[in-house]
């Protein structure tokens, strides 16, 4: 057809559609980034920023942050508002595993291909997409031609030949053990399958980020597990739910999003699992050791266990990792293994004077973008020695930019205590030098808000560590918060009676602040934030982030301490941390 170009790509899903293109050449996370009732990108940081998604062939590189995207695009599958097709230069097992659960459960798909990064690169500027099977046409202009998408059945009775299956695998499958866990296993096979997996591994525990409420498929997925007799087959913990269950009410949450968001915690502990409710497992006594195999979703509990504990999981979507959980196999594939976990791309830091705790968490955004879905190794910081709360810090913010399940510290991090050991051997990878003028342009991102206005301080995003509680409490002792702002902290149930023990949550309460539990701030909204404010400051790169796209409000990004003397005086400075104030000396000598 005049007009037309053809690619020929890989299924990761297969069917037909067509729809006008939407094209953006930086990955999207689809959770904080898209919404799932009305399939608007939210991202406000994004190209796309605005677009609507439905019937659309929406081309993107991958996706990117949060495990919780699966969730999101099944629900926009299933209320209608999804994309008419996803093409994708590499392949994403968030997303994938978003239509394959639709398949499963609603009997709903699209098709998901994958054309490499030469070939989606000829997709700018075109007007139009037809996807059919493997092939992928492009248009300058709507065709006329009378084309109509052919039937493509939702299962394709796949006989998993090339994987290497157990007489326990085989059980699973034939439903020895119920329905739920034949269900799990059917998806986690076709997963492996997709990723190139040739056997599946044993796994010692599981961390199910799907309890997150997205909508009423995210509650009917659980609930039809329950139904099917679903029961965890290791040691399983709760991400955070969408609400505080023990306070929803009486933190002012509407019903209408309270009961399902506290049902759906409550389906998962009726398969089994653990009550948790936190964002960073890591935390719990129950953390995994160096080496463990294991299975966690939630994007910055991933990244920490990979770079900090030196445990071995993928970036696992949501669903996938109850599949896994109910079945006790994942593929063997990825960070699982050896090799795949080593980097490809050198990041190289300036020198710099002293830091505070706002440096960890920018730079982790800011590598993460550099980084893509490439591991890096990062030079600069060893005599630094950065914390745990700086790594926690460092690696949810990079988890919100990167699509990489792991990073690198050059004397810091486990495998990279020598950093020779994170490398293979003769393998070349790129090196990036990061300027302090970069670093200056992602403060600049992060700090979205244009007046000095403070109404909401937010803490705890990812939750607040007992040393963390420690620091605030000797920020906040003797003090009281402006009557007018609201200075909240979310954190896990286990972690608050550990700070409440240690004395901790009387000073903090006394200053003012408000404590809550289950849920986290990606999940937090009104009343908790005030309608009536307009900004809000928090010390967290990840909802400095989110939060213009989830709540609608501008953000003031600094240190802890900067965040409790806004909270104190309702007006952030707008000071430049110190070892960041040479970059905008050089900026207006550059000027002058």
């Amino acid at each position: 057809m005049p007009g037309s170009t053809a690619l020929i790509g890989r299924n990761l899903v297969p069917g037909s559609a067509q729809g006008a293109l939407l094209f953006a050449d930086v990955g999207l996370s689809f959770w904080g980034g898209v919404d799932p009732c009305t399939g608007e990108v939210i991202d406000r940081h994004h190209p796309l920023s605005g677009e609507h998604l439905h019937g659309r062939v929406l081309a993107i590189p991958s996706g990117r942050g949060s495990c919780t995207g699966s969730s999101v695009l099944m629900e926009l599958i299933s209320n209608g508002h999804a994309p008419a097709a996803l093409v994708l230069a590499e392949a994403d097992e968030i997303l994938t595993l978003g239509v394959l659960v639709a398949q499963t459960i609603f009997e709903r798909s699209l098709p998901v291909l994958c054309i490499g990064r030469e070939a989606f690169a000829t997709l700018r500027g075109k007007a139009f997409a037809r996807v059919e099977g493997a092939s992928l046409a492009m248009f300058d202009h709507v065709p006329i031609d009378g084309w109509q998408p052919t039937e493509t059945p939702m299962h394709t009775g796949e006989t998993h030949e090339s994987i290497e299956l157990t007489g326990f695998d085989r059980s699973l499958l034939d439903g020895e053990h119920g329905k739920a866990a034949q269900m799990a296993m059917q998806i986690v096979l076709r997963m492996a399958e997709l990723q190139g997996a040739h056997q599946l591994v044993d796994i010692a525990q599981a961390h199910i980020d799907g309890c997150i409420y997205t909508g009423p498929a995210s509650l009917r997925f659980a609930e039809q597990l329950v139904h099917w007799g679903a029961k965890v087959r290791v040691p399983t913990t709760l991400n955070s739910i969408s609400v505080d269950q023990r306070r929803w009410r009486a933190l002012g949450i509407d019903p209408l999003l309270g009961e399902p968001a506290s049902a759906l915690g409550d389906a998962y502990m009726a398969m089994g699992a653990q009550l948790s409710f936190t964002c960073a497992p890591y935390l719990l006594d129950t953390a995994p050791k160096a080496g463990e195999q294991i299975v966690w979703a939630e994007s910055n509990a991933v990244v920490y266990a990979n770079s900090v504990l030196g445990a071995r999981t993928l970036k696992y979507p949501d669903y996938l990792d109850i599949c896994i959980a109910l079945t006790g196999r994942a593929p063997l594939i990825g960070c699982h293994l050896e090799a795949p976990r080593k980097a490809r791309l050198r990041v190289e830091l300036p020198e710099m004077g002293e830091l505070d705790d706002a440096f960890y968490p920018l730079l982790g955004y800011h590598i993460g973008a550099l980084a893509g879905s490439r591991i890096p190794l990062v030079f600069g910081l060893e005599q630094y020695q950065p914390d745990l709360d700086d790594l926690k810090a460092f690696g949810a913010a990079f988890a919100t930019t990167s699509a990489a399940p792991l990073f690198h510290i050059a004397g810091v991090t486990p495998e990279a205590l020598d950093p020779a050991q994170a490398l293979e051997a003769d393998v070349p990878v790129p090196v990036e030098t990061i300027r302090l003028a970069d670093l200056l342009g992602s403060w600049r991102e992060l700090n979205s808000a244009r007046d000095n206005r403070v109404e909401v301080v937010s803490l705890g995003n990812p939750h607040f560590s007992l040393s963390e509680f420690a620091r605030l409490a000797r920020l906040c002792r003797g003090r009281h918060k402006h009557p007018e702002v609201v200075l909240a902290i979310t954190c896990g149930r286990a972690v608050l009676e550990q700070a409440r023990d240690a004395g901790h949550i009387g000073v903090i309460e006394a200053f003012g602040a408000t404590l809550v539990t289950d849920t986290c701030w990606c999940m937090l909204g009104e009343p908790v934030i005030p309608p009536a404010a307009t900004t809000l400051m928090t010390n967290s790169g990840k909802y400095a982030h989110y939060a213009p796209g989830l709540v609608g409000r501008k953000v003031h990004f600094a240190s802890l301490a900067e965040c409790v003397e806004s909270a104190c005086t309702a007006s952030a400075s707008g000071r430049l941390p110190s070892w960041l104030q040479p970059a905008l000396l050089m900026e207006s000598l550059a000027h002058v």
